[in-house]
């Protein structure tokens, strides 16, 4: 395996298929006993993608239609 010249490396997709790393997962790399280790953190119980975050922030202000005919400048 090498090393991209911006310090990247390609994670095996043996070890990401066990690990069940997804794009946009969140891991750390640890020291131990001359080793390194990649530790996959778990997203916490009743965390949402970034947009399923939003959804329903802009519930009751406008109808979509309102919306589009806004943005559009319709």
């Amino acid at each position: 395996m090498k090393v991209t010249t911006k310090g990247q490396v390609t994670i095996p997709a043996r070890i990401r298929d066990f690990l069940a790393i997804a794009p946009h997962s969140d891991v750390d790399f640890r020291i131990a006993g001359g080793a390194v280790l990649l530790i996959k953190h778990d997203a916490p119980q009743g965390a949402r993608g970034r947009f399923s975050a939003l959804r329903g922030v802009l519930k009751g202000t406008r109808t979509t239609k309102q919306w589009m005919r806004e943005t559009r400048g319709d």
